[in-house]
């Protein structure tokens, strides 16, 4: 593990991996570095892999998450990454962590290729009024201390059955689950509304947008409508993949287009 600090004095954590261009993954939300785990030994043998946690989780935890929180602390932080990466590097985003990556990208950073897991862009009329309902049920959640509630309703709000979020609190893994909970609120600001982020057609980077056959019209729908903005956009459908994708199935598709 090393650690480099964002320009606020943040620490991150981050994994190096491997040798060859450089590449960054940024985890999306409810999620520490550990997701990208598998992918980043799949990538390891053509890639270096640097595999971080964003502010706030795993070993960029809380003592060293500087508040107050806002998106361009997040891009400060993966700057610093790509910093570390040797000035400039590709970048993976998963979900929300794509968006994000957009956004840095859209910032200027020293971005040299995207690859994009289904960002969870929301683009129906009704969509704008759900990202403010949540949020303010989050906030409220996260003020009173309910970690456990703040977390089941990002879990709902994603269309896990109430079921098996009840049996997913009764699991040892839900104290970990419930230690990311301050971080939902983040990926809520990078997403903001749910529509597209201003400025995408100021992305120089060539963009690699994947996505899944069986996610559902959303994915192919946000797909879409970004590779109508961006200037170098390609689109691939993974055949049989869900947003929950297999590493096996997306890492080939990553390593052609960056290597």
């Amino acid at each position: 593990m090393h650690i480099t600090r964002s320009a606020d004095g943040t620490p991150i954590a981050f994994d190096r991996l491997g040798s060859g261009v450089p590449v960054v993954l940024v985890s999306g939300a409810s999620c520490a570095r550990e997701v990208h785990a598998e992918l980043a030994g799949l990538l390891a043998g053509d890639l270096t892999v640097l595999n971080y946690d964003r502010r706030g989780r795993g070993d960029s935890g809380d003592s060293g998450d500087t508040a107050p929180y806002a998106v361009d602390r997040e891009i400060e932080d993966l700057a610093a990454v790509i910093e570390a990466a040797g000035g400039a590097a590709a970048v993976f985003g998963n979900s929300s962590g794509a968006v994000l990556a957009l956004r840095a990208a859209a910032a200027g950073l020293p971005i040299t290729r995207l690859v994009l897991w289904e960002p969870p862009f929301q683009l129906d009329p009704g969509a704008p009024g759900r990202a403010r309902a949540y949020v303010t049920e989050l906030t409220a959640c996260l003020a009173d201390g309910r970690r456990g509630d703040a977390m089941a309703l990002f879990m709902r709000s994603v269309g896990i059955p109430s079921a098996v979020i009840d049996e997913m609190r009764q699991a040892p893994m839900w104290a970990a689950m419930e230690a990311l909970a301050p971080t939902l609120a983040y990926d809520a600001a990078v997403m903001g509304e749910g529509g597209l982020p201003a400025g995408l057609a100021d992305v120089k980077a060539h963009t690699l947008i994947l996505t899944g056959s069986r996610s559902g019209p959303w994915a192919e729908a946000a797909a879409r409508a970004l590779s109508n903005v961006l200037p170098a956009p390609v689109h691939t459908v993974l055949e049989g993949q869900n947003h929950n994708v297999s590493w096996d199935a997306l890492a080939p598709h990553l390593t052609f287009f960056l290597d």
